[in-house]
């Protein structure tokens, strides 16, 4: 991870970046965790960190654009049973489960590219097992022979 940036959440809901001393929108700081920062965000009058409230605005607007978030049927479980289970639920099990899975993705993608890789140079491979095993050379050189080869004429 880059290092933490600060934002500061005015009134009028307006974000401004204590480092770039300039202000940005949900857009632009969904950009900033984009590309490996974590932010912080407190309220300019009161020092409140509001960050999770920040983010999760951030994540109910990418939501929006594509109506939907989560499944219904979970967002009816989360209302009927409370924050508590929520809170626990997210707070134990949900951040290492995606942990987990971004891990094992990224494992899984880097393997493939190498089986990739390997298929790629296999023929260059091959010619150079082949040419390795020299005492089988001989042997098998005399199945590749062409019949140009001076040598064969002679055998005619």
């Amino acid at each position: 991870m880059k290092e933490k940036i600060l934002l500061k959440k005015y009134g009028n809901r307006r974000l401004y970046d204590t480092k770039k001393s300039a202000y940005v929108t949900l857009n632009q700081v969904a950009d900033i965790i984009k590309d490996g920062h974590e932010v912080e965000v407190v309220d300019a009058r009161t020092k409140e960190d509001v960050t999770a409230f920040i983010l999760t605005q951030i994540i109910l607007e990418e939501a929006k654009k594509k109506n939907a978030l989560l499944p219904v049927a979970l967002l009816h479980l989360i209302i009927r049973y409370g924050e508590n289970v929520l809170q626990e639920f997210f707070e134990k099990y949900l951040q290492q489960i995606i942990s987990n899975y971004i891990e094992f993705k990224k494992s899984v993608d880097e393997q493939f590219s190498r089986w990739l890789d390997m298929g790629m140079n296999y023929s260059d491979m091959t010619q150079k097992t082949l040419t390795g095993l020299s005492p089988l050379h001989s042997f098998f050189s005399q199945f590749t022979k062409k019949p140009t080869d001076p040598d064969q004429e002679g055998e005619k």
